[in-house]
């Protein structure tokens, strides 16, 4: 099955096409994908669900360029990654995307602020005080720019790491289970801040969730299944989506 956008929209801010990802080889060889076609608007967000094994994770790898295709393409805008060097993939990652996962990941003997800011330190760059104010006032972290982690609570860590996938300006945010770790209202919160990236402030965000009221914050759910697309539902209400997991075995 494929899945495209209309035609008044503009370019796709990722393309896949006829994208096969094989682990393994012989009798012991899985298929992870299998023959995938999507494209994920600009300035929008997708939700990728679907059954344990379904295929969501190495989607969402192949998509941002973390793990290459046994066969296929991948285009991050303008850019084919396919057969980009290593060295390539690495400095696109590293301009043109930002990365949120379930475990925050942060260095816990660093300030909100050098959290925040350790993408550019990574990249040999100094971030100003004026950029890292905006970014944490925007994740509602400017009273905690001093904080360590053990200070601050979980949904308030998940902030951090949102400003730190922010920082260097990403055209796409992945995000991986993101309120996998947090209770129901913090979680809410964090769905909320993601939705604002795109309505206010234009990134496309890129959600693995298995949560229907997470999915819910998405303008598109695409449903997985065995490695191939099995369905997309557009407006996704937390009903829709819950049906449409149980007809898969989600």
């Amino acid at each position: 099955m494929s899945v495209t956008t209309s035609p008044a929209l503009s370019a796709p801010a990722i393309a896949l096409r006829e994208v096969r990802k094989v682990y393994g080889s012989g009798e012991a060889a899985v298929t992870a994908l299998d023959g995938v076609t999507i494209d994920l608007p600009p300035r929008s967000f997708t939700a990728i669900m679907g059954p344990s094994g379904s295929g969501k994770s190495t989607l969402m790898h192949v998509a941002a360029g973390l793990d290459r295709p046994t066969s296929g393409e991948v285009a991050f805008g303008d850019t084919e990654l396919t057969h980009l060097s290593e060295r390539r993939l690495t400095l696109l990652r590293r301009e043109r995307i930002g990365f949120v996962f379930q475990a925050f990941n942060l260095i816990p003997s660093l300030t909100v602020a050098q959290n925040i800011a350790l993408p550019l330190r990574l990249d040999g760059r100094r971030a100003r005080r004026s950029e890292l104010r905006e970014i944490a006032g925007r994740v509602g972290l400017q009273d905690r720019m001093r904080h360590r982690p053990a200070q601050l609570s979980g949904g308030q860590q998940q902030r951090v790491a949102i400003a730190r996938a922010l920082i260097t300006h990403p055209e796409v945010v992945f995000a991986d289970e993101p309120t996998g770790a947090l209770d129901t209202r913090t979680g809410q919160g964090v769905l909320g801040l993601l939705r604002n990236l795109v309505d206010g402030d234009g990134h496309t965000v890129v959600m693995v969730t298995h949560d229907p009221v997470a999915a819910a914050y998405a303008d598109r759910v695409l449903l997985l299944a065995d490695g191939r697309v099995a369905g997309v539902l557009d407006a996704p209400t937390v009903d829709d989506v819950a049906e449409q997991l149980a007809h898969l075995g989600g």
